[in-house]
């Protein structure tokens, strides 16, 4: 379905909902007028410029325990799209789903999911993929668009519906070759970097700024079967870190 403008996709979809809606039902859009990031964060889009839509996932028994997999599921069938199109070298996934480029963010993924008892009912994925875009109002902090990696502009449509092609056939492979591809490409996987720990953090935006007071040096070990960021720190100590209780200093 294709709305010219809505508040959000994913609310709409959310307000849509009904039992007889089909996996990967998707809402596509020019312009969001409330259009969230994680955590509520506003996500700026200048209207028909970039990708806006939200989906609907259905995966029959899947495990409240194992929504990990949606995750990587919808961030390996972006990175493997956009890869076709930007130099795969830079393209990587930040922990938990969000595309990167180099250091700057080109895609950003929300998945809502709804219970039942402890299963997953159904997802909603929303998500936006900066395409043509060239300039940036908000204070966010490290945006990137395909355009300005690429110098060249793209189908917006044809973006979205590659993606629905590849989530298609991930989801016929196992958790673990899923894992083994999620890790791959993540972000950092190598080395050590700055992090910050959320409670000692007065900066609102997702990306703390060098030198920033409580910064701290780790490596990543391993993403949990439950999403959790594992960090070695500089004094051998191993700690788990769930979203939002972590920043990564860029």
């Amino acid at each position: 379905m294709y709305i010219k403008q809505t508040h959000s996709t994913s609310t709409l979809l959310r307000e849509q909902y009904s039992d007889a809606l089909p996996h990967l039902y998707t809402i596509r859009t020019d312009y969001q007028t409330a259009g969230r990031g994680q955590a509520g964060n506003s996500w700026e889009s200048e209207a028909g410029k970039n990708l806006l839509y939200s989906s609907l996932l259905r995966y029959e028994g899947l495990l409240v325990t194992e929504q990990w997999r949606i995750s990587m599921l919808v961030a390996l069938a972006w990175w493997d799209t956009l890869a076709k199109y930007v130099s795969a070298d830079q393209l990587t996934i930040k922990w938990p789903n969000d595309i990167y480029y180099g250091d700057k963010k080109l895609a950003g993924i929300l998945i809502e999911n709804s219970l039942l008892g402890m299963q997953i009912g159904y997802s909603i994925v929303g998500v936006g993929v900066n395409v043509n875009q060239t300039e940036w109002k908000s204070d966010a902090p490290n945006p990137i668009s395909m355009a300005q990696a690429m110098g060249k502009t793209y189908d917006i449509e044809g973006l979205l519906e590659e993606w629905l092609v590849s989530i298609k056939l991930w989801e016929k492979r196992p958790t673990e070759e899923i894992k083994a591809a999620y890790m791959q490409h993540l972000y950092r996987r190598e080395g050590w970097h700055m992090y910050l720990e959320r409670e000692v953090s007065t900066i609102p935006t997702a990306i703390a700024k060098t030198g920033v007071e409580g910064a701290f040096w780790a490596e990543v070990v391993n993403v949990t079967e439950q999403g959790e960021l594992l960090l070695r720190l500089q004094n051998n100590e191993e700690k788990k870190y769930h979203f939002k209780q972590i920043r990564f200093v860029i």
